[in-house]
């Protein structure tokens, strides 16, 4: 595939245009587009949908458990005392059981990417303390905020490399290049297949 439009600027202009989405007075988080943004391109260099649906459904799951967990240390925070030191021991307790429940969930398969939960995670927890969303210092407000954030960032991904408006082209007029056709593709697929016959281990051994 060949660009038409280098992907740089066309990325570089969505990136831009996120300032529209965050300058206004919903103060979101934009920023949040690109951690789900860069993640699609962390699973595969080409942004597929499958992909996207993996980041969809994890990060607004990990993004739940961090408000459990603020809510919870808000309530609880102080039950061993005013201390720094007391604060954090129960901090460290909420997180700990949090924290393993959250991973315990990747075992479900439809949340099973677990770094898209902790994406998600660590996501609400800057939105949150950072002030973001439609009514700061609201826990619900930062999640819906950066829910919907991080959930623009795979579409973002796909418009960067559409955009692009690729076309196929070829080095030797055997088509798209790389790809060979007819009797020569018949014979690539051959040598490939007895290459691989040869170095397979389990044959080698028979």
């Amino acid at each position: 595939m060949r660009e038409r439009i280098p992907h740089e600027i066309v990325a570089s202009v969505l990136a831009g245009a996120t300032a529209f989405i965050g300058g206004t007075a919903l103060n979101l988080p934009t920023w949040a587009i690109f951690i789900s943004w860069a993640a699609m391109f962390l699973l595969g260099a080409k942004p597929t949908l499958r992909n996207a649906t993996r980041l969809w459904a994890t990060m607004p799951v990990g993004s739940a458990f961090a408000l459990v967990i603020v809510f919870v240390d808000q309530n609880v925070g102080t039950v061993l005392g005013e201390g720094q030191f007391a604060k954090n021991v129960v901090l460290g307790v909420v997180i700990l059981v949090f924290n393993t429940a959250l991973m315990f969930t990747g075992r479900v398969r439809v949340v099973a990417l677990v770094p898209g939960m902790f994406l998600g995670f660590a996501s609400f927890f800057a939105a949150y303390f950072g002030g973001f969303g439609f009514a700061p210092g609201n826990l619900w407000a930062a999640w819906v905020s950066v829910v919907a954030m991080n959930a623009a960032g795979p579409v973002f991904a796909y418009l960067s490399r559409r955009w692009t408006f690729p076309r196929r082209s070829g080095t030797d007029g055997t088509g798209v290049e790389g790809h060979a056709t007819g009797t020569d593709a018949d014979a690539t697929v051959g040598t490939q297949a007895a290459a691989g016959l040869q170095s397979d281990p389990a044959l080698a051994r028979s």
